[in-house]
């Protein structure tokens, strides 16, 4: 059997790690009208996007240039969890926020009152959200067994199943944290 290479084949694979975890079948497709399927795959969703909003180094980065459009406006990218404007000098008199204007998401500089930027480019600190299949292997084995703790109490409610998928979670969350702290390269000094 070959191993997945798609998000989709990837994301197939997390929901039978999840539905196993709980004592559910496999299944062969993300079928949303099978209300475990649907209970699985929404909360693995749910639970990569909060996880990978606390931040962590690999999708983190610092002093990312974004250019101004031709309105002098700074569209946010659709995968940003968090841009927070770069404590440059350059950046010294404005404050940044990200604001919906007709379902579009703009930076918005509170200081000034306006939407308009200048010069181009702006330098952010990013957070960014990836899709399964760019996860670290430690982030999406932290990001099931989390799952699978959410998911064991919206569909079994067993508390013995709970406390032993706890466990579970908790030795990922060691890994990944590790893992972490051995791609930051961090030391004492920060």
């Amino acid at each position: 059997m070959s191993s997945p290479t798609t998000n989709a084949e990837l994301e197939l694979q997390a929901v039978n790690e999840i539905l196993a975890s709980v004592g559910q079948a496999p299944v062969t497709s993300l079928d949303q009208t099978n209300p475990d399927v649907a209970i699985a795959n929404s909360t693995l969703k749910e639970v990569s996007r909060e996880v990978q909003a606390e931040g962590w180094t690999f999708n983190r980065e610092y002093n990312y240039p974004i250019p101004v459009n031709s309105s002098n406006e700074i569209l946010v990218p659709t995968n940003v969890l968090q841009m927070d404007l770069n404590r440059n000098y350059a950046n010294a008199n404005r404050s940044a926020v990200i604001r919906s204007v007709n379902g579009q998401r703009k930076m918005y500089d509170r200081y000034n009152h306006t939407f308009k930027w200048s010069p181009s480019p702006v330098y952010f600190d990013m957070l960014w959200y990836y899709e399964w299949i760019d996860l670290p292997i430690p982030m999406q084995e932290f990001i099931v067994a989390r799952s699978a703790v959410i998911v064991s109490q919206r569909i079994i409610g067993d508390a013995e199943q709970y406390q032993m998928l706890q466990a579970r979670e908790s030795y990922c969350r060691s890994n990944v944290q590790e893992y972490d702290t051995r791609q930051g390269k961090y030391t004492m000094f920060g």
